[in-house]
């Protein structure tokens, strides 16, 4: 393959995957309709599960499915030895209702894969017919990873704990890459950076505790509901003023809850919300100082707070060898024109971390943005009028199929750039 920048047309046995891809993409749009049609939730998707199965039948995988998740890993041996690498593709939907007017939108209330995930799925697949049509030319074996639970439950941590990082030689995977679907860019472009690429995200549970009492005379109780909204707005302060502004963190509270009635004030005010940051010590300043601010303000009206930090999801930190690899990969299949460096990271959170913990990878970000829609008027993954331009997919299937290409080259040219992680 030849690096980014290069003007030269794509070349090599992997040339033809594009257009290959482009040809296949009525296979690939069914397939994402058929599930975005009927989406699940959190670690049980039977239905997903199944047409996974029948999707890739027939193209001589070795197929498994989880014991404590709906989970798919399918296992493509190449025509030559080498090592293994990982695709991977998340399956869950959101709980909310499809507000999107589609033809094949969501037939189940409280349901919609709001977050493309339907996509990732249907184009992984694609990535699977494009590599097994290219078995002999393929020296590793490429293992797809379709997971369940991402949204929520750490489905990924569940399949390392069943063993889709481990191969039958003991070798295990050496490296893994993923792919995020958004409408925040161009369609059919493709945006990478090394480094952290989306963030740790921790939530916060905070209850000021005081004593109740009637609404005319606040001065016999000791109203929770001024110190909660006290401490949300230093929260605010403490991050600008405790945390570097090179090393970011958001703190978010997202809700608040207090009482029953008028006038009534209650013994308790509740504070949910979320933190996110992008490394270790970001992290340890936030969590400390949302303790501090809710003690400490707490206690200077007399009143007490409960403060509850739980840990989520680690942050995204791509390989930069593997991350240099993938841009030089994908610039010669799409051109350089469409390859992006990244300029900064998201701030959501993602369990892909869980993979890239163990070992080095990439995720990067599909632009699917529908055309004729400017940025800022275009709804978002989460959002429940997200619409995603279909014909984006088949440069993700191409991409995939490339990005495993790409890394096994890495990895069999001189066996230093692609290691496993231990």
């Amino acid at each position: 393959m030849t690096a980014a920048g290069s003007d030269s047309a794509p070349q090599g046995d992997f040339a033809g995957l594009l257009a290959e891809a482009h040809a296949t993409l009525p296979g690939i749009v069914a397939l994402r309709r058929s599930i975005h049609s009927f989406p699940e939730l959190g670690t049980h998707l039977p239905r997903t599960q199944q047409a996974v199965l029948e999707a890739l039948g027939g193209l001589g995988l070795d197929l498994a499915t989880g014991s404590r998740l709906s989970s798919v890993t399918a296992t493509l041996e190449g025509g030559r030895p080498g090592p293994a690498v990982l695709l991977r593709a998340d399956m869950d939907a959101l709980p909310l209702d499809e507000d999107t007017g589609l033809g094949f939108a969501s037939r189940l209330s409280g349901a919609m894969h709001a977050c493309g995930h339907d996509t990732h799925t249907a184009m992984l697949v694609g990535a699977a017919r494009l590599l097994a049509a290219r078995r002999s030319q393929l020296a590793g074996r490429v293992v797809f990873m379709f997971q369940p639970a991402e949204e929520s439950g750490g489905g990924a941590r569940h399949m390392i704990d069943e063993g889709v990082l481990e191969t039958a030689d003991g070798s295990g995977v050496a490296a893994a890459f993923a792919l995020h679907i958004t409408t925040r860019f161009d369609s059919g472009t493709f945006h990478l950076r090394p480094g952290p690429t989306f963030a740790a995200s921790d939530g916060l549970h905070v209850t000021v505790r005081g004593r109740g009492g009637h609404a005319s005379a606040p001065h016999r109780a000791l109203d929770p509901v001024p110190v909660a909204c006290e401490i949300v707005q230093a929260l605010q302060s403490m991050v600008t003023r405790t945390v570097d502004v090179f090393d970011p963190a958001v703190v978010t509270v997202a809700s608040i809850h207090a009482g029953t009635t008028a006038n009534v004030i209650p013994e308790t005010a509740e504070i949910r919300g979320t933190f996110r940051t992008l490394s270790p010590t970001a992290r340890e300043l936030v969590r400390d100082g949302i303790t501090r601010v809710a003690h400490h303000v707490a206690a200077a009206h007399g009143a007490h707070a409960d403060v509850t930090l739980t840990e989520g999801y680690p942050p995204v930190v791509n390989d930069a060898s593997c991350t240099a690899t993938l841009q030089a990969g994908a610039a010669t299949l799409l051109g350089p024109d469409r390859v992006h460096h990244l300029t900064e990271p998201f701030m959501g959170a993602e369990d892909f971390s869980y993979i890239l913990q163990r070992v080095p990878g990439a995720m990067g970000f599909l632009g699917a943005r529908p055309p004729g829609i400017a940025p800022a008027e275009a709804p978002d993954c989460h959002s429940n009028r997200v619409v995603f331009d279909e014909d984006a997919l088949a440069t993700g299937a191409a991409l995939y199929a490339a990005a495993a290409a790409a890394l096994l080259a890495g990895s069999s040219g001189d066996g230093t750039r692609v290691h496993p992680r231990r």
